[in-house]
């Protein structure tokens, strides 16, 4: 090439470089919650400076090597630079959550595509968009484990020792959906499509009570963003998994387009699996099959307002749960779910969302594939269950502070019938029916307000919730009400929060949140009718007249950067529990299964007690590597009986060593988990001392082009025979469901 022609290509390389510098480049900010633009964001860039406009749009030329940073009153401050301000030029939308949510207790795990995540966020992999159920999920943090009935489906949650009811799950802040299986194999969590959530907000403690009252947590799965764009735009993702040890395969995908003033988005999601084995070479049953698809539209009415519906149907088969006398034969649930948001400019009033939500689920269980020798009985139970209702909030924004206030409605019922058809014995050839639900109904009105005052010293949050309870059965049966001579009742719950959060000089942030709060019994407290759903083979009878549970809970939590990449958290808590809703055996009464050892009714404890710890520990380390450790504690005391509260996790430790390089394209990880024994078990409930164990896990994944992705590992490395201290026996032994042995993983990731 001659010196001339080089003069040319370095002269239009220069030149070219300089126009796209010039050339105005264009953020959009967004509420990550809502998709509504943040408006009068400031923003300094170099020399450059200015504030987002109505529809959050921000305008600079591009220097490199520059920082952003961005600031606004409601979002907090932040900055971007390098590849994270790139990629965000390219997507030319940014979003960013309120600040509110950081002076919580809280944990928020983020459902990312790729990369590292933020100081305070968990990171998930391909592989959990993948899950089929999102207790998994959870259970990824120290802090949660799950009651475990079958080997791969149902999983239901435990966090600090609070269970079922205790927790407050819901959808965006709003949505929930009621187990129909007496046996919960269908609790909230196993409805919620990991493949469609942007991230979970875990809500510790009774503190945030403007989704409802969380007695024990409050754990909201938010659904992936609304992504409006200046032209009209297709995208998509594509995933797929496999591992080894139970033949389990996963599909997902979501595919959408979108423009200015819609986005239309698809997705489904599909896994089955089969027995797996354990350490020691034992199988467990495990099949399963479960199917989701279902829609997401946004409508951007205005500049300021949209509107965003949902629909999701949720499909399962032919899932073995071996510690249960019956198997789920069918699940068939549909979510329905609308929500407006729109924004007030230059008002004291911010901004006002209202949803509206339905969930109805249609379940069958039986034992006609159970492998019973001899076959004394067939049986069968079909159960529905709906739960619908609304949600409405206004935000108002004062000189130093925020207030949250609105209203809402939750409507939950609950009928189902157990078919027995005798085979053997003196009742050979007859049928008989138990009513398993008798109809039950609940109704809860809510008011809740929280407000956010900014001192000068010290931040203040206060909260408050009165919720008014009502409850009855529509069918009830004579052998329930000759126990429960009253089945309707009303009751009112308040319930209070008050925070206290302060920032020293070193930059350590600490906070004090005291609560009370107050929760009525749930359907299966009130209205279950002689059905073995608790930790032992004995049948359950509900009460109407159950007085609400009460938990004082105080909080300490602390946030201390250590260094520039490296950070602690702590979390302590203690809970005084009056009228803890627990069961004791009623010797007067006689179950309705010969081979039941009795009858337990619900009942109130007066007093119990918890207390508790998690801490986690993020740091950078050297030659691209960094590593985080998790740790989590329960102790709970039935302090009416002077034993162990059952249903307690014992001490869990994570640990784990990651590294990015080749510009994070390759990202390896070897995860340490240790869990110590639970020699504080519930002999009222039949629970024994579990061993300690500990885990080994590898992954590594690599992003071969910006538009695929690998990942692939082994877990249970070391081929470990272990339990969970809450995985239920199989049913007829005292053996518990194992866990799986080694189990060889690979994902494929796709998107567009």
């Amino acid at each position: 090439m001659s010196f001339n022609n080089i003069l040319m290509v370095a002269f239009y390389w220069l030149s070219s470089t300089l126009i796209a510098q010039s050339e105005p480049k264009e953020i959009r900010l967004l509420d990550v919650d809502s998709a509504l633009p943040i408006v009068d964001a400031t923003f300094e860039y170099g020399k450059q400076n200015g504030l987002s406009d109505q529809n959050g749009v921000i305008r600079f030329s591009y220097v490199e090597g520059a920082t952003l940073l961005l600031s606004h009153v409601n979002y907090g401050s932040w900055s971007l630079s390098g590849e994270a301000l790139i990629a965000a030029l390219d997507n030319e939308v940014l979003y960013r959550k309120e600040v509110t949510v950081n002076l919580y207790p809280v944990t928020i795990i983020a459902v990312k595509p790729q990369g590292v995540q933020p100081e305070g966020k968990i990171k998930i992999a391909y592989q959990d968009r993948l899950e089929h159920d999102a207790a998994n999920i959870l259970n990824q943090t120290p802090s949660f484990n799950s009651i475990r009935k079958s080997g791969n489906y149902g999983f239901d949650p435990v966090f600090r020792g609070f269970k079922y009811d205790q927790l407050n799950v819901v959808l965006n802040g709003a949505q929930s959906a009621t187990a129909a299986c007496p046996n919960r194999m269908d609790p909230p969590t196993s409805q919620m499509a990991p493949n469609m959530m942007d991230r979970i907000e875990i809500f510790k403690g009774p503190h945030a009570l403007r989704f409802g009252t969380g007695f024990g947590a409050t754990i909201n799965f938010i659904p992936a963003k609304l992504r409006f764009s200046s032209t009209p735009d297709l995208y998509g993702r594509l995933s797929s998994g496999y591992e080894s040890n139970g033949n389990l395969l996963r599909g997902e995908s979501q595919f959408g387009i979108s423009g200015e003033k819609y986005d239309i988005g698809f997705f489904a999601s599909w896994s089955q699996g089969d027995d797996y084995t354990t350490g020691n070479n034992e199988t467990v049953q495990a099949d399963f099959s479960r199917k989701s698809f279902g829609t997401n539209i946004g409508i951007r009415l205005t500049s300021n307002q949209q509107l965003r519906l949902s629909a999701t149907y949720n499909r399962a088969r032919d899932a073995d749960f071996p510690a249960l006398p019956m198997d789920l034969r069918a699940d068939d649930t549909w979510l329905f779910n609308v929500r407006h948001d729109v924004q007030f400019e230059g008002k004291t009033l911010q901004s006002w969302n209202t949803t509206l939500f339905g969930s109805f689920v249609d379940h069958l269980m039986d034992n006609l594939l159970k492998p019973l020798d001899p076959r004394m009985m067939n049986a069968e139970t079909f159960a529905t269950t709906y739960n619908y209702g609304g949600r409405t909030e206004g935000a108002w924004k004062f000189l130093k502070g925020k207030m949250y206030a609105g209203a809402d409605l939750r409507v939950e019922g609950a009928e189902g019938t157990r078919v027995r058809e005798f085979l053997m014995g003196p009742m050979a050839g007859n049928t008989v029916e138990d009513n398993a639900w008798q109809d039950g109904r609940i109704s809860k009105i809510g008011l809740f307000t929280e407000y956010q005052i900014n001192g000068r010293s010290l931040d203040y949050i206060i909260s408050g919730r009165m919720n008014i309870n009502t409850a009855d059965v529509n069918d009830p049966t004579q052998e329930f009400t000759q126990v429960n001579p009253e089945t309707q009742i009303t009751q009112v719950n308040p319930n209070i929060s008050i925070g206290i959060l302060k920032g020293f000089g070193n930059k350590l942030q600490a906070g004090v949140w005291l609560a009370r709060a107050q929760r009525s019994g749930s359907l299966t407290e009130r209205f279950i009718n002689y059905f073995p759903v608790g930790q032992d083979p004995f049948e359950m009878l509900g009460n109407p007249q159950l007085a609400p549970e009460v938990n004082y809970q105080a909080d300490l939590t602390f946030k201390w950067p250590l260094a520039k990449n490296s950070s602690l958290h702590v979390d302590l808590f203690a809970a005084y529990l009056q009228d803890y809703i627990s069961s004791v055996i009623d010797t007067t009464l006689a179950p309705r299964l010969p081979a039941s050892p009795g009858v337990r009714q619900f009942t109130t404890i007066d007093e119990a007690f918890k207390t508790g710890f998690e801490v986690s520990w993020n740091q950078g380390l050297f030659a691209g590597l960094s590593h985080r450790m998790g740790l989590a504690y329960t102790y709970g005391q039935d302090l009416e009986r002077d034993e162990p509260l059952p249903a307690i996790a014992p001490l869990d430790m994570r640990y784990s060593l990651y590294g990015t390089y080749f510009k994070d394209r390759l990202r390896p990880e070897v995860i340490f988990r240790y869990v110590a024994e639970q020699s504080r078990a519930s002999t009222e409930f039949g629970e024994t001392a579990t061993p300690s164990f500990s885990l080994l896990d590898v992954e590594i994944g690599y992003q071969i082009t910006p538009s695929f992705s690998v990942n692939a590992g082994v877990n249970n490395l070391l081929d470990e025979h272990y339990f969970e201290h809450l995985n239920r026996s199989v049913r007829g032994t005292n053996a518990p469901i194992y866990a799986p042995g080694r189990n060889f993983f690979t994902n494929l990731n796709f998107t567009f």
